[in-house]
């Protein structure tokens, strides 16, 4: 059985010296991603803070800071293993939360 060879010479035929660079296709993805993680996350949370019960006595505070390791610590998995597992590559997110009872004036967080 006859084998052929995979690598031929290849000529280019263009008059451009240096072939153009390929643009970065998912920056606009990258750069929303990154915006929502440092500044939407946090806007969210402040338009909706504090929930109110109708009555007002109980209330609860929900605060995310998009810098603090404790609220955003490194995903479990490496992109490689996710990619070895077929598993998704993720992360968990956390806020901090404050409840208060203001009848009682008791507060957990």
């Amino acid at each position: 059985m006859a084998t052929r060879s995979t690598s031929r010479e290849r000529y280019s035929f263009a008059n451009l010296d240096e072939p153009l660079e390929l643009p970065d296709l998912i920056a606009i993805q990258r750069e929303s991603f990154t915006w929502f993680m440092e500044e939407g996350l946090a806007n969210t949370f402040r338009d909706i803070s504090p929930i109110k019960d109708f009555s007002e006595a109980l209330q609860l505070e929900l605060e995310f800071d998009p810098f603090d390791e404790d609220l955003r610590p490194p995903p479990k998995f490496s992109v490689e293993e996710c990619k070895e597992k077929d598993m998704t590559y993720s992360a968990p997110i956390f806020v901090r939360a404050r409840f208060m009872n203001r009848n009682t004036g008791e507060i957990k967080e």
